[in-house]
């Protein structure tokens, strides 16, 4: 099996897929919205022991079956889940939507994950909320090329200790099935193996997308590098996230898709350490655009298919960390080791 990044090396090498990003400096936050040209498949697989979401019961497999029109990802912590309303307005505005009949307004499905950065920026005024007005404007400005690092919900977002932000990574399979995910890392855990500056997920690494740093020596040791020591802000549950999108073409059931969510889930834990604590509400979107139909073994293709979005997850979580610039005395990788 040759498996190679695709041309932007981001979830947007899934044809039919734009990512929008929109940010507000002053109180270090924002939105990132996934946003498919047609309604698509899409189910969710939830690992975090503190998930902030909105519509995700609706992906359930034993629900109706609606696909979403978009996907949000938010900083602002609940208050960040009122950006899917904002999402949902302008898709409505734009005729898209489930169709309830003449004179009715259409009502898109717009599934949404937050992640708590309350503490970076200017304190949030919960009366002025502006996380809908964040979102209509993410999604208003989706493109295939968009930005990584402190872009859109990664703005705030903390990695262990550094800065955290928004990665994507993409690859294609020889028999032309596209895989890609998206990732905003605000977690717990640290994405990088104590006492180097080489990532977790050095293994999984193509052309030096971050950094290129290997191990040179054997471990001794394996610290959770966490803050009880008093020298960083101590945890508090509820207060990290990691949140994914994986996206491919491969045409699929519901109940297959879902096998690929939990397979590519996998590529958290590859990527950072610890994971899925009580502190994170780590989450995983899947969709699938439907376009490249699966022929021969097709418990083999999807085997390949779920392997590889795991490992794009993992790709996609080292360069959010590794594109993030310090801020608000955060320090990013690139600062600290160079680049």
């Amino acid at each position: 099996m040759t498996v190679k990044p695709g041309v932007r090396n981001l979830i947007t090498d899934v044809t039919g897929l734009r990512v929008g990003h929109a940010q507000d400096h002053r109180l270090c936050t924002g939105v990132t919205v996934v946003l498919p040209d047609a309604p698509v498949r899409t189910t969710v697989d939830i690992r975090g022991g503190a998930p902030g979401t909105r519509e995700t019961d609706a992906l359930d497999v034993a629900t109706l079956g609606v696909k979403a029109d978009a996907l949000v990802v938010s900083g602002g912590s609940a208050f960040g889940l009122d950006a899917a309303s904002g999402v949902t307005a302008w898709l409505s505005a734009q005729g898209r939507g489930f169709e309830l009949g003449p004179g009715a307004p259409r009502v898109p499905i717009v599934p949404a994950a937050v992640l708590f950065d309350l503490r970076i920026g200017e304190p949030l005024d919960p009366g002025a909320n502006p996380y809908a007005r964040l979102g209509a404007e993410a999604v208003a400005k989706a493109e295939r090329q968009f930005a990584l690092g402190n872009a859109g919900a990664g703005l705030g977002a903390v990695a262990g200790a550094y800065k955290g932000g928004t990665g994507s990574a993409s690859a294609v399979i020889d028999d032309d099935v596209t895989v890609g995910a998206l990732v905003v890392v605000n977690s717990v855990g640290s994405p990088l193996i104590p006492g180097t500056n080489v990532f977790w997920a050095f293994a999984l690494e193509q052309a030096n997308e971050f950094g290129g740093q290997r191990l040179g020596s054997a471990l001794q040791e394996l610290s959770l590098d966490l803050p009880t020591d008093g020298k960083r802000t101590p945890l508090v549950p509820g207060t990290n996230t990691t949140i994914a999108v994986v996206a491919t073409d491969a045409s699929m059931s519901a109940a297959e898709l879902r096998r690929i969510a939990i397979m590519a889930t996998d590529g958290f834990a590859r990527a950072l350490r610890p994971v899925h604590t009580l502190f994170d509400g780590d989450l995983l979107f899947a969709l699938t655009t439907d376009s490249v139909p699966i022929s021969g073994d097709r418990a083999v293709k999807l085997t390949r298919v779920g392997s590889i979005a795991a490992d794009c997850v993992s790709r996609a979580i080292a360069r959010a960390v590794y594109a993030a610039d310090t801020l608000a005395g955060i320090r990013g990788y690139r600062e600290i080791f160079g680049a």
